[in-house]
């Protein structure tokens, strides 16, 4: 009976010296971490502030890659939220939701996991650094209050280990996601080309009749060789009993220092008909037939002159990655001015680039 007694007072008192231990452990944790990438900072902010390339940067899934994944409320911005299902000790449920942000400074997330602790939020800071600010310094803290409860402020004392290797190797990855991103700060196209930031917009399906041609980069050349395209394709019009259903189109295969490879197109439309038209009639002309797919469009407008076209290309392609959508096919210029104006600063454009 004496041994027992012992025993008893030796748990209690191994028990008593836990919770005096935990009670003056830190009642929240802070951690934080830092990695530069050469990216402005317009492109770092839309890929943190959209759900939508959450798992290409977040490392909670590479625990389990068969978790269940769920996209709700809005894809950026607050109230945008990411939840996942695991049965994988150390992943489990949980979820990230925004629930702040300011454009190109920071983003908030609201942390729920099966872990100890509440409260728990990561906060994601930018910093344009380097050479008049052509780099991005970002930030990523993350913080959890453990209250008054002992059990969980000892799991506090890990979480350096667990979550903060985490957090080192969420920002490598974020690094190599946006090294796949063309370094163009598309927030800028507003000031410097009176174009609106890209959205996305629908494609309805259609028919096109497009001939390809392969030309010196010569202005004159280049207008010369569309125009003669384009009458290829309107005699083709007329022989076939169609009609245009909308202006030209110039399709880019690729610009490079020597030549400029694209196509022309223009869609068409039979009896009001312009999905999936056959029997059309080619022969003897270079002109193809070409079909489209209803397809989501990333695009904006543009006034000017076409050599402005490239890196507004460029900007679709990079807004587009940001946001979660991959470029598909080729992208392509609606002249809504016609192609002669096109080679002044009077021309008018719809740029677009399918994506998925």
């Amino acid at each position: 009976m004496t041994r027992l007694i012992e025993i008893l007072i030796s748990i209690a008192i191994v028990f008593a010296l836990f919770v005096i231990v935990g009670v003056f452990l830190p009642s929240s944790r802070h951690l934080s971490e830092s990695v530069q990438t050469n990216r402005r900072v317009a492109i770092a902010y839309d890929m943190l502030n959209n759900v939508r390339r959450f798992t290409d940067w977040n490392p909670v899934l590479l625990h389990d890659p068969a978790a269940k994944v769920e996209l709700s409320g809005k894809d950026e911005g607050v109230g945008a939220k990411i939840a996942y299902q695991s049965s994988v000790r150390g992943v489990g449920n949980g979820s990230w939701t925004i629930t702040e942000s300011e454009p190109n400074k920071r983003v908030l997330y609201a942390i729920e996991t099966g872990t100890p602790g509440s409260n728990k939020r990561s906060e994601f800071t930018l910093q344009a650094v380097g050479n008049r600010g052509r780099n991005t310094q970002v930030t990523q803290t993350y913080d959890v209050d453990y209250g008054f409860n002992p059990i969980a402020r000892y799991a506090g004392l890990y979480v350096s280990n667990s979550v903060g290797e985490d957090i080192k190797l969420g920002l490598g990855r974020l690094a190599n996601a946006l090294s796949g991103v063309p370094n163009i700060d598309y927030s800028q196209l507003p000031k410097e080309y009176e174009a609106p930031l890209p959205s996305l917009g629908q494609r309805p399906a259609e028919t096109l009749l497009t001939v390809g041609a392969v030309v010196p980069i010569d202005r004159d050349k280049i207008k010369a060789q569309m125009n003669s395209n384009l009458e290829w394709i309107r005699k083709v019009i007329a022989s076939n009993g169609l009609e245009q259903a909308g202006p030209v189109r110039i399709l880019t295969n690729e610009q490079g220092a020597a030549n400029y490879s694209f196509d022309v197109a223009v869609p068409v439309k039979k009896g009001g008909v312009s999905e999936n038209i056959q029997g059309i009639n080619t022969s003897g002309t270079p002109v193809k037939v070409a079909y489209n797919n209803a397809s989501k469009v990333a695009g904006t407008t543009f006034k000017g002159d076409m050599g402005n076209l490239q890196h507004l290309r460029d900007a679709i392609r990079a807004w587009s990655l940001t946001h979660g959508y991959a470029t598909v096919d080729r992208p392509y210029e609606i002249w809504t001015g016609g192609i002669d104006a096109g080679f002044s600063d009077q021309g008018q454009f719809t740029v677009q680039w399918a994506v998925k």
